[in-house]
């Protein structure tokens, strides 16, 4: 019997609790696991380390990493390097936030249930919807679970993706549906960088529940929402958009081009690149779907004296009792990063936001007009862009990248790792962070690398 001396229980504790279940030993519980997959003998563990080698050891291995802060960085592909003032990550250090779960005690936890309103009230600000739930995990849960919404709306199980949707998201959608019945095509690209809407319009029939298209694109490229909205909607399908958050500072919300349900990621609000996460999905809707929509909604409410107080005015735990007929299966939110989005909004305000973005826009372009002087270089979409682009070079984007590596920048993400075929196509992304002398430099560098 194995005896773990970080848990409480005692050898009485163990042998009692397995004389309640029938079971004749621990390792009896693990037989159904194949011999094959379970470890035979002691783990092969190197000896102890004291505390102060331990702490060298995983400091050489945190010096191993390349962070943004240490080289110039032109990632982007859905995860971006946006400034985010002091006082977001100040404020959500506080214990009544960092602590906080589902505030299911709305007489306790009052000052966590009005941040997630005012979270819901800038997401439904930025995106022209009617009603925002407390948030969800990251970008494609947030797509995956509108595309279910539509699906149980409608009760159709097709879904035409447009090409430009985040391949990573479309591999969420995927999974989400892998065992309920769902029909997942995708519309193919235009030679412009957009969605082929002639062919999109021949996919779209009477099974669709949803139509989504992501805008900008993935490709850095921006859509025609209205002309989603007019095929989707004149096939009775609903209307779900993908879009980045600090865009929309610029562009249509899609509210104004006519989806149904707006969802994306909401990292570029205050929240850093972190590796890859934890983030925060955000969903919004028009009030007609509301019911279908997953996790949980605050809401602001009178008590019996008249007093103002904020509850949990939908809270999904049906998944438990409707099983397959439930809406979604999430019991959780992100509610830390939530309210960090929220800070930042505040801090920086509509005209805040929408100098990030027209930044963005503005230096994106100016580093794809130095880059298209390089020789070699091209920018084979032509359709409108904001603050991403796609750059085809003459050789393979993955060795140039490894070459720009060793100048001190992270010049992109090579489009080979999402779509074999595209072995020198590079996706560039410029924030506000950037200076014009380090989109010079950028230019430069590539020029040598490539000469």
């Amino acid at each position: 019997m194995f005896q773990h001396p970080y848990l409480p229980a005692t050898p009485e504790d163990v042998a009692l609790m397995l004389e309640k279940i029938g079971a004749a030993s621990v390792e009896e519980l693990f037989k159904p696991i194949p011999g094959h997959l379970r470890l035979k003998g002691a783990m092969d563990l190197p000896p102890h380390l004291s505390e102060m080698e331990l702490k060298d050891l995983f400091q050489g291995l945190a010096d191993r990493n390349k962070s943004v802060g240490r080289l110039e960085s032109y990632l982007g592909a859905g995860a971006y390097e946006h400034f985010s003032p002091t006082v977001v990550r100040h404020l959500i250090g506080r214990s009544e936030f960092y602590t906080a779960y589902t505030p299911y005690q709305p007489e306790m936890t009052q000052g966590v249930l009005q941040a997630i309103f005012e979270y819901q009230s800038c997401v439904c600000a930025l995106t022209g919807m009617d009603v925002s739930n407390a948030s969800l995990y990251e970008g494609g849960h947030a797509l995956a679970e509108a595309c279910l919404m539509a699906r149980a709306h409608t009760g159709r199980n097709k879904v035409v993706l447009a090409a430009g949707v985040h391949p990573e998201y479309a591999a969420v959608l995927a999974t989400y549906t892998h065992n309920l019945e769902t029909e997942i095509v995708q519309a193919p690209l235009a030679a412009d960088g957009r969605t082929d809407l002639a062919a999109l319009e021949k996919l779209v029939d009477d099974q669709t529940a949803a139509v989504v298209v992501s805008n900008p694109n993935f490709f850095g490229c921006l859509e025609e929402g209205g002309a989603f909205a007019r095929i989707a909607h004149g096939a009775g399908a609903l209307l779900v958009a993908s879009v980045e958050p600090v865009s929309l500072a610029l562009l249509k919300s899609p509210g104004e081009f006519g989806a149904d349900i707006a969802c994306g990621e909401g990292q570029s609000l205050g929240i850093s690149l972190s590796f890859g996460g934890p983030w925060l999905g955000f969903i919004a809707c028009k009030q007609a779907l509301v019911r279908r929509m997953p996790g949980r909604i605050c809401g602001l409410t009178k008590d019996n004296r008249g007093q103002q107080g904020f509850v949990l005015t939908l809270q999904t735990r049906e998944q438990h009792i409707r099983r397959e007929k439930a809406n979604s299966n999430i019991c959780t939110n992100q509610t830390l990063l939530a309210i960090a989005a929220t800070i930042y909004l505040g801090a920086v305000g509509p005209q805040g936001l929408k100098e990030v973005a027209s930044q963005s826009l503005q230096k994106a372009h100016y580093l794809a007009g130095l880059l298209k002087k390089v020789p070699g270089v091209g920018l084979p979409y032509a359709a409108a862009s904001l603050n991403e682009f796609v750059v085809r070079l003459p050789r393979a984007a993955s060795r140039v990248l490894e070459a720009m590596q060793a100048k001190g920048i992270l010049a992109g993400v090579a489009l080979d790792r999402f779509y074999s075929g595209r072995e020198n196509d590079l996706l560039v992304c410029v924030t506000e962070t950037k200076k014009k002398a380090q989109l010079d430099r950028y230019a430069a560098a590539l020029t040598e690398v490539l000469a």
